[in-house]
């Protein structure tokens, strides 16, 4: 029987989800530091016997703030919750970041969010968790009024590999370095991009390597280049193996960024429909060829490696 999460788009909650765990965070890409806080929580869980819940913000503030940075996210939304639903929640609240709600003072978030209406019992937050107008609010100021409003805090020790404190911000450097090999052991999965079909200059069927395109969005900018991907339709459990290009394609003059696949041994049209797409591997960065055939010559190439096991 799969366990029902009830889905808040605010701070009503119901009276059975009071005086619960609460991990308040972006959480963009789920990735293993998160999972540390998300596992010690689900330890509390079961040794408290009391309900887990999830506060998560969307759009992420730093984008709310900043309207030209367009391409940050390491996962959707609708990517985030199903990552979320794995770790045994009972509920998630997904609060809509807004100038009204981001001009709350820090105290007033403790005392009429965290104290009146979800009556938190137990806050789990990474160490640089920052709350309230102007970011005024820390985990100093939230540990000190932990007996006023009858909540504990609970930070655990930021993950480190290597001296680096594993996190959203060095994921998305690894990404656009194309290291995209630390950057999936980070995450624990392939990082992937989901997106709907839409309908392209048919380019690449012209020159015998048929596309599918799907619009970045606001997916953080991997390095440009080709990539070895596992390709999953919607509501299917097995992938399709596939390479794919990510980038401006410049033999072909083109401004806007794109990811075009060519998913190999298959037939069918994938128009309108949705995709995820896992990058396995990084095959190499995107250049400009002198023509037609310069291209196709490199695609064959590309093929043999991606074709070798991803």
């Amino acid at each position: 029987m799969v366990k029902k999460i009830k889905l808040y788009n605010n701070f009503k909650i119901s009276k059975i989800h009071q005086r619960s765990i609460l991990l308040i965070g972006n959480f963009d890409g789920l990735h293993l530091g998160h999972q540390k806080l998300f596992k010690l929580a689900k330890q509390y869980k079961k040794k408290k016997k009391i309900k887990l819940g999830i506060v998560t913000f969307d759009p992420i503030p730093k984008m709310f703030f900043n309207k030209n940075l367009k391409n940050y996210r390491i996962s959707n939304l609708n990517q985030k919750i199903r990552y979320f639903k794995s770790y045994d929640v009972d509920f998630i609240i997904v609060k809509k970041f807004d100038k009204q709600f981001s001009k709350i003072k820090c105290f007033n978030f403790i005392e009429q969010i965290l104290y009146k209406k979800l009556n938190a019992k137990y806050i789990f937050v990474s160490n640089n968790f920052r709350f309230g107008n102007k970011r005024e609010g820390n985990v100093k100021l939230l540990k000190s009024l932990e007996k006023k409003y009858q909540y504990k805090v609970i930070k655990p020790e930021p993950l480190k590999k290597k001296n680096k404190i594993i996190s959203s911000t060095l994921i998305r450097k690894l990404l656009s370095n194309g290291n995209l090999n630390k950057a999936n052991k980070y995450l624990n999965r392939k990082w992937s991009i989901e997106g709907v079909v839409q309908k392209g200059r048919m380019m690449g069927k012209k020159i015998g390597f048929p596309t599918c395109n799907i619009e970045l969005q606001k997916y953080v900018i991997a390095k440009t280049g080709v990539y070895g991907v596992r390709v999953y339709l919607e509501n299917r459990k097995t992938f399709l193996r596939g390479i794919a290009n990510l980038g401006y394609r410049p033999t072909f003059s083109q401004r806007k960024i794109l990811l075009e696949i060519n998913i190999f041994n298959f037939s069918g049209n994938l128009y309108n429909k949705k995709l995820r797409v896992d990058f396995v591997k990084f095959i190499r960065k995107e250049k400009k060829f002198k023509g037609i055939d310069q291209l196709r010559s490199q695609i064959k190439l590309d093929l043999k490696v991606a074709k070798q096991k991803n």
